[in-house]
């Protein structure tokens, strides 16, 4: 086990959780999620691989979780048939069988695009199918995944204070706005050592990639598209929420800070993305209410995204006509990236994704075998047919979570399923494997949480299940 500069912010955070306890800790743990590159500890023995200070947290904030009163019950109780954690267990023990099992069973069948390892950088290789250090990382990444989800949508059900994830999610949303800056201007002043303390996990780190002769921003993450793709969870979650009608003070604010940081990203999938979301996120507000009396607040706000999104466009049409600089930007970031030697890349990739799933009898060549370039491909090729379909349960069960009467706790669900609808979009153009990552499921596990203990909140007279008990009726415990 190698330590490394942030290990002490991993152990500091792992300590604020067992003071306060899981739930009081949230904001602290989610303001640790825009660290994407801070190892805890990496792992040479391990092919080099980074155990993140977050990855750490999680699994402190799940441990205190268990160590609570009828702990087992309670995670059952999220589990229940049919919702989003059902899915999600199932998920997980099929990605657990499919990691272990697969790469053996179909090893030589297929070959792969899998990652190699070598002086601290990551490359992918073609390679024939075998068992590697890959599936138990995919693994892990997994778990923890699960983990996180399990948790906070337990602890959330038993106790929905919504005012408590706006916090962390404003928290969140300062912290990643803080560390984008100050990768831009510690850069500038030709001090881009300063953010070495939070850049120890073993990747290759684009801290100084440039398009169009202006920095592009990563924040606390290794390159400009990871960055964009936790800038629209942000921007998802505060622009749905201001949409619902939450009205939270500095929820102006934060939605104008995710702005700036996922436009100043430079990441072609989060331009693409972000544009993809407004359309699907206004016309879902259209058709909720379509039949029905419309809220005045909520046509003002499409009339003004409206005009506002059309003036953008015929500014920068004008400017990509008349400016050189704006045009070299625009073709480097969206027009020409299929066509670069990257973009040619990623689409043998996701071929030969296509061939993995056919190959292996519509099974898949098993987690962390393989790595494409979209999300959905991603999956077949790894976990297959029943693997893909058991997580398209998961996300059809989180995006259809009911949402209650109250405004505020409607707004905040929202919020949080718009988050994940922002990030999953983006995956579905970019993302190599099958993990969504722990901020995605952190948000789906809030919402999941919410939406079922509103619900509960909603019947005091009904009988409750096993593991649904309101958590303020519980017993307090010092420190969990």
């Amino acid at each position: 086990m190698q330590i490394v500069p942030s290990t002490a912010l991993a152990l500091l955070l792992v300590l604020a959780l067992m003071l306060r306890g899981p739930w009081r800790g949230l904001p602290l743990l989610m303001a640790a999620t825009p660290f994407g590159v801070a190892a805890a500890f990496n792992l040479p023995a391990a092919g080099g691989a980074s155990i993140m200070v977050v990855d750490l947290g999680v699994v402190a904030a799940f441990g205190l979780f268990l160590l609570q009163s009828d702990s087992p019950a309670r995670l059952l109780g999220t589990m229940r048939p049919f919702q989003p954690g059902f899915y999600l267990a199932l998920l997980t023990l099929f990605c657990a069988v499919s990691a272990v099992l697969f790469p053996r069973l179909f090893a030589g069948m297929t070959e792969v695009f899998g990652l190699a390892r070598s002086n601290n950088s990551v490359g992918i290789i073609e390679i024939s199918l075998h068992p590697s250090s890959g599936n138990l990382t995919q693994l892990f990444r997994i778990l923890i995944d699960a983990m996180a989800f399990f948790a906070f949508a337990t602890l959330a059900r038993e106790r929905p204070a919504q005012q408590l994830v706006l916090k962390a999610m404003l928290v969140a949303t300062w912290v990643n706005f803080a560390l984008g800056w100050l990768d831009v201007l510690s850069f500038d002043a030709h001090l881009p050592a300063l953010m070495d303390p939070i850049r120890t996990a073993n990747y290759a780190i684009l801290f100084d990639n440039a398009m169009a002769g202006m920095k592009r921003m990563i924040g606390g993450f290794s390159e400009a598209s990871s960055f964009g793709y936790y800038c629209l969870g942000a921007f998802g979650f505060w622009a749905q929420y201001r949409l619902s009608g939450g009205r939270v003070r500095g929820s102006g604010l934060a939605l104008a800070a995710a702005t700036v940081v996922l436009l100043r990203s430079t990441s072609s999938s989060a331009y693409v993305s972000v544009l993809a979301f407004l359309m699907t996120a206004g016309g879902v507000a259209l058709a909720r209410h379509f039949g029905r009396s419309v809220d005045r607040r909520l046509v003002a706000t499409l009339v003004r995204a409206s005009v506002a999104l059309w003036l953008t466009l015929i500014a920068l049409g004008a400017a990509y006509v008349l400016l050189d600089p704006v045009q070299a930007f625009f073709n480097r970031a969206l027009f020409d990236k299929l066509g670069t030697e990257s973009g040619i890349e990623r689409m043998t990739w996701n071929l030969r994704a296509w061939q993995n799933f056919l190959q292996t009898g519509l099974m898949g060549a098993g987690l962390g075998s393989m790595r494409a370039s979209n999300w959905l491909l991603a999956c077949l090729g790894s976990i297959g047919l029943v693997g893909t379909g058991l997580y398209l349960g998961f996300l059809a069960a989180l995006f259809r979570a009911p949402t209650p009467a109250d405004r505020e706790q409607a707004a905040v669900i929202d919020g949080l399923k718009a988050g994940c609808l922002a990030m999953f979009i983006s995956a579905m153009l970019t993302q190599p494997t099958p993990d969504l990552g722990i901020f995605f499921f952190l948000l789906a596990g809030l919402a999941t949480g919410l939406s079922r203990g509103a619900a509960l909140e909603s019947a005091p007279g009904r009988s409750l299940p096993i593991g649904s008990a309101p958590y303020r009726n519980r017993p307090a415990r010092a420190g969990l």
